[in-house]
């Protein structure tokens, strides 16, 4: 990797950007268990993979070095210790039941590193596993999941975070998506690539509900400040043991926190507004009009100290510590910003200041941004947006340029 995990902007050139490209976990997604497993709708699994290969290429012309969390996580497992712990603790008699745990882990166990992985991910049926006594195996179909699969992980952005040169690691708010964080925390404790780096939350894999976040909710808007959105999956107390961590560990020393409608749509923070310049952030303004925001900092003795920012732009022009902070604000009509908003139009991923990815087919917003004078690349976007995630969501930067 060039250079140490350091992430002080959410503009600066981006140098290296960890995805995970989408794979059979999709397939597992039916209309009767999509709601548990937090989607809308079906993907078309090829369609998918094509675009977010194409994602991933935009990344690489822009000089960026993508990482994939199947490739590393592949590479851990490559030590038959690390392989056997990774398996032991996603695979446990309460997730298919004391008969069949020993099976499933031989099955997940009996293949290559990556076959290891592909199982972890993509979820194990009781067909895979053959033959089994036991109630679950009497009370289950044969293509009921005993190992569920995870299907949120293309969105890389929510199970870890880095701010400066360590990373938070998301208690996450659905059990659904638990299972992701400890995937991500196996390859940042025991890869190379990581040695040593700092992790300011979640590094044990103890029980945090109800202190909940997810990396959606964080934007590193500053180099000392940062800005956290209190959504449906991130707690107020997720966000004040998080602000103590990041305090005690002196990584910042501003947090602005954003209490956001608790609703789908506004899922996370950065479903409704994305910085795309060193002063400039993309908003919704149905919906960040009348957001109440709280500075908070630290507090002397410890703790933190709290008051009420004057709105959501003044809040973060205080967090990224510019003199102003610019909304670029859609100004077309309600129908159609509420659908491009839906389709993640406001999911913009920076690559540099003033550059950003985007679906393509966000045609209104896009303009917008490009008559703002940003420099918009565009991905096609059939099938991943059915996800209900965009580039951001999609991307978990790890590390960007200092200027």
């Amino acid at each position: 990797m060039s250079g140490r995990p350091d992430i002080r902007s959410e503009v600066a050139p981006l140098s290296t950007v960890l995805l995970h490209r989408p794979g059979e976990e999709l397939t597992r997604i039916t209309p009767s268990n999509k709601d548990e497993l937090l989607f809308d709708e079906l993907l078309w699994l090829e369609h998918a993979q094509l675009e977010h290969d194409a994602f991933a290429d935009v990344l690489r012309g822009a000089g960026v070095e993508v990482l994939y969390v199947e490739e590393l996580l592949a590479e851990v497992a490559e030590d038959p210790v690390q392989a056997r712990e990774l398996v032991a603790r996603h695979v446990t008699e309460t997730t298919c039941g004391p008969q069949a745990v020993d099976r499933v882990r031989d099955l997940v166990l009996s293949g290559t590193p990556r076959e290891l992985v592909d199982h972890l991910i993509a979820g194990v049926t009781l067909e895979e596993v053959g033959a089994l006594d036991g109630l679950v195996a009497a009370a289950s179909a044969p293509t009921e999941l005993v190992l569920q699969p995870l299907p949120n992980l293309v969105f890389t952005r929510d199970s870890s975070a880095w701010v400066g040169e360590g990373v938070v690691l998301s208690p996450m708010h659905r059990p659904v998506r638990r299972r992701e964080t400890d995937l991500l925390r196996t390859i940042y404790r025991h890869h190379p690539r990581f040695a040593g780096a700092p992790v300011w939350f979640g590094g044990s894999d103890v029980e945090h509900y109800p202190a909940t976040f997810e990396g959606g909710d964080l934007l590193v808007v500053g180099e000392r400040g940062v800005a956290i959105g209190i959504s449906e999956r991130t707690t107020p107390s997720g966000v004040e043991t998080l602000a103590n961590r990041l305090f005690d560990a002196e990584v910042v020393d501003r947090i602005l926190a954003v209490d956001l409608p608790k609703v789908r749509s506004a899922m996370h923070l950065d479903t409704i507004v994305t910085q795309v310049d060193v002063d400039a952030f993309i908003t919704y303004p149905q919906m960040t009009g009348s957001l109440t925001c709280f500075e908070v900092v630290p507090a002397k003795g410890g703790g933190v100290h709290v008051t009420q920012a004057d709105g959501l732009m003044s809040g973060l022009a205080w967090a990224a510590d510019v003199p102003e902070a610019r909304a670029i604000e859609p100004a077309f009509g309600s129908i159609r910003a509420e659908r491009e908003q839906w389709n993640d139009a406001n999911n913009t991923l920076a690559i540099a200041p003033g550059e950003i990815i985007t679906y393509e087919r966000n045609v209104a917003t896009n303009e917008i941004l490009e008559s703002a004078g940003l420099r918009v690349y565009t991905i096609p976007s059939f099938e991943l947006p059915r996800g209900r995630g965009g580039p951001r969501c999609m991307s978990c930067p790890i590390r960007r340029v200092r200027s």
